[in-house]
């Protein structure tokens, strides 16, 4: 049995096996509902090989599948999914009664006034000797395991990345013949090259990231959920090498998912938010933890026209109109960060600007410091993390002392942000700057947020 651990007091299980796959960008495409308090779309992973697995297989060790043997043994697996067909492809609003599992079809959990619940349980796979890895040739399938808890998957899938338009400069001489093993190895190759592009390419690499997560559908992947993670294989595919490095999951998050409250602004209007305690990002999409798991990534909210969407991406999002009453939001960042640090908050906020422009133009002005007092004890370091378009290699960034900064609020606290934050905001950042140099990002949001959001939500 999985151990029953409380959050509040003991550390979450870190499942997810980064030794032997690691994601190196998210690209998450979402719906949020107000009606139903759920989060809804899918998300690609694109992966790379993780770096122990190079290491014991260049020394001619195949060992990738020894960790979880112990922990299979040791617990009862939720039951596995199949395949599941007939999944919109071209909406990620999924509905339950849309597909079927292990060939029955699942009688529809819809209540009677048509909103979804979430099936605990379907048929299909459920010994842990299958969640592991089923016997093939001798061997077992490679399992890549991910966080995940409260979340409801629907489906698994490849993408088919050497689909996508112009991407043929990726594949250096490598050549489709239509062998099934050279396809998914030009595909993992593709990825290989995209993840790997040089730091100063990254809008590019942002671009077909994009037409990647938008490619259609390899080939479904069997999977499984647990209480602490979700076990995605490929069936005859027994190493992270050979394992899809792009996969789209289908899923929602849960109404009560431990991930995101929801909740009602202090104008009593509805909004979402994300809860960094007490198990980070688990409920609201799958992701590796470790501490070596740092990744990029890029998001696109969808929503009603009146809520506003807020990430912690490095550009300032705006609204576009999909059709008559919804509305678009995106962001990104370029930056490889844990995955606990994504935040997202949904609300009817309202923004409190300057007074004027010429305010804004002094307000940013008026605590920069003269570069001979500020520049000298950054100019000489030189960063020794991983490559990324880095800010403190940035001359102009060496010389701002307040970035670009909004300030979001419930309608009935506008007036008093206006009075009382924001000219304090400037002071903030400007003393940020003086006391540990430069801000590593680009730009900030601020958001009044509801009285029970807790201390530690937002990192």
């Amino acid at each position: 049995m999985e151990t029953q651990l409380d959050p509040m007091k003991d550390d979450l299980p870190l499942m997810a096996n980064t030794s032997y796959m690691l994601v190196k960008h998210y690209v998450l495409d979402l719906d949020v509902d107000f009606k139903n308090n759920v989060i809804e779309g899918s998300i690609v992973l694109f992966l790379e090989t993780g770096s122990q697995y190079r290491k014991t297989s260049s020394a001619g060790k195949e060992c990738c599948q020894s960790q979880f043997d112990e922990t299979c043994k040791m617990r009862t697996s939720e039951p596995c999914h199949i395949p599941m067909t007939n999944v919109r492809a071209c909406s990620s609003k999924m509905d339950y009664n849309d597909f079927a599992v292990s060939g029955k079809a699942e009688e529809d959990p819809s209540d009677e006034d048509g909103n979804h619940r979430n099936n605990e349980q379907a048929s299909g796979i459920s010994s842990s000797k299958d969640c592991c890895g089923i016997e093939t040739h001798g061997s077992k399938d490679f399992v890549l395991i991910l966080d995940c808890c409260d979340l409801a998957v629907l489906k698994v899938e490849e993408v088919d990345v050497a689909g996508v338009s112009g991407i043929e400069k990726f594949t250096r001489s490598a050549k489709i013949t239509g062998a099934s093993k050279d396809l998914e190895n030009l595909r993992n190759q593709i990825v290989h090259e995209l993840v790997t592009l040089p730091a100063e390419r990254w809008k590019e690499q942002l671009c077909y990231f994009t037409r990647c997560s938008q490619a259609s559908g390899g080939g479904e992947l069997l999977f499984t959920t647990h209480t602490w993670s979700l076990e995605i294989r490929k069936s005859g595919i027994q190493t992270p090498t050979d394992f899809p490095h792009a996969i789209r999951i289908w899923y929602k998050t849960k109404p009560n998912g431990r991930s995101v409250t929801w909740t009602t602004d202090q104008s009593c209007r509805p909004c979402v938010y994300t809860v960094g305690s007490p198990i980070n990002n688990r409920a609201l999409f799958p992701c590796q933890e470790p501490p070596t798991a740092l990744s990029t990534w890029q998001a696109s909210v969808r929503t009603a026209a009146g809520f506003v969407v807020l990430m912690s991406g490095e550009n300032s999002g705006e609204p576009v109109q999909l059709r008559e009453g919804i509305l678009s939001w995106y962001y990104y960042v370029s930056m490889p960060m844990p995955a606990s640090t994504f935040t997202i908050a949904v609300g009817c906020w309202q923004e409190v600007k300057q007074q004027s422009f010429t305010a804004a133009i002094q307000t940013n002005t008026e605590f920069s410091f003269p570069s001979s007092q500020t520049d000298f004890r950054w100019h000489e370091e030189v960063c020794g993390h991983v490559e990324y378009p880095c800010r403190f290699q940035n001359p102009a960034a060496r010389l701002q002392a307040v970035i670009p900064y909004r300030v979001f609020s419930p309608e009935c606290l506008m007036e008093r942000c206006k009075e009382c934050l924001l000219h304090l905001i400037p002071q903030c950042l400007s003393a940020a700057y003086a006391t540990l140099g430069i801000h590593p990002f680009s730009r900030l949001d601020v958001l009044i947020v509801p009285s029970n959001f807790s201390s530690l939500g937002m990192a």
